[in-house]
């Protein structure tokens, strides 16, 4: 009997939770809720175009910088501080250009638009589902958008497939899916003013 009533209890409380949260969690913004921030001023996009904002995510373009691997055989020591700069060179793609991804090759590109987001709003980087058909990782793991972002975003571009990619610069790589936070924070972090790859 005690142990119904705690399992009750337990319940009721796990109800009462799930309200709280739904009542004040994070909820992404639908595409009228992103161009009333940019209107707004709260969320500024450079640069921009209305028709980059879909249901409930914006198109981001492919810059024309981008960081590739230079050695192969050595190993990458991943400690706090890892040195990129000792095993991968900045090349610039030209448009009109590309840059030919091989199958297993990673290299690092960059948005062409530069994100300010609000202190109560956070971002994910998403992939867009006609490249992962053909096997197009757009980021391995760093997705995460941190509020008061002010910077161009760093895409760990990757080919899965058996075949060569070509990777044009202006092509709408991926998108930013955005949402609103439980309280303020600001990113201070040493990739807030990041410019390059």
């Amino acid at each position: 009997m005690i142990a119904n009533q705690l399992r009750s209890s337990s319940h009721r409380s796990l109800i009462i939770d799930n309200e709280s949260q739904a009542a004040t969690g994070m909820t992404i913004l639908s595409r009228s809720a992103i161009l009333k921030l940019i209107a707004q001023g709260r969320l500024k996009i450079t640069p921009f175009s209305e028709d980059q904002v879909g249901p409930g995510s914006i198109d981001l373009t492919l810059g024309n910088e981008f960081r590739v691997f230079q050695t192969k055989g050595e190993v990458i020591h991943a400690t706090d501080k890892i040195p990129v700069d000792t095993f991968t060179r900045r090349v610039t793609v030209k448009d009109g250009d590309f840059l030919l991804l091989k199958p297993g090759e990673l290299v690092h590109g960059m948005s062409r638009e530069r994100i300010e987001l609000p202190d109560d709003v956070a971002g994910w980087l998403e992939g867009r589902s006609s490249y992962a058909r053909i096997g197009l990782m757009i980021h391995m793991s760093a997705g995460l958008v941190q509020p008061g972002t002010q910077n161009r975003q760093v895409l760990e571009i990757s080919n899965m497939s058996p075949v060569p990619i070509a990777l044009h610069p202006g092509t709408r790589i991926c998108q930013l899916v955005l949402e609103t936070m439980r309280g303020r924070a600001r990113y201070t972090g040493r990739f807030k003013d990041q410019a390059a790859p």
